[in-house]
């Protein structure tokens, strides 16, 4: 039978990582590097060259910041300006469709009513 050798389990709650004597006492991170994932330098090499991956892609299809700035700012604008398009038509489609079924409605309503009598 195989035994279980998770040396996790002797630790008593709230204690992670392995409890392994020839590596010490898990270490405790600190809450900045919890809240970076990593210690600040890994983290800055990291995002140095994410950046400069970034940038050099950005570089190649011709855009800038700014660019993309106003590229996403005439896309919000083109799409508001379409939705109240839409409304607008949607209005004029009520409109003429009501200037044809209240009438016939109307009439029907008559028609019927003096037949109730």
């Amino acid at each position: 039978m195989i035994g279980d050798h998770d040396t996790r389990r002797g630790l008593p709650a709230g204690q992670g990582g392995y409890a392994d004597p020839r590596y010490g006492a898990p270490r405790h991170r600190s809450a900045l590097n919890r809240f970076l994932g990593g210690s600040p330098m890994a983290v800055a090499v990291k995002l140095l060259f994410l950046s400069v991956l970034v940038g050099a892609v950005m570089a190649m299809l011709g855009l800038t910041p700014g660019l993309l700035f106003w590229h996403l700012y005439d896309l919000s604008r083109n799409l508001i300006d379409l939705g109240f398009e839409t409304f607008h038509d949607f209005g004029r489609w009520v409109l003429a469709g009501a200037a044809i079924v209240v009438p016939i409605w109307f009439i029907a309503r008559l028609l019927s009513s003096s037949r109730e009598r």
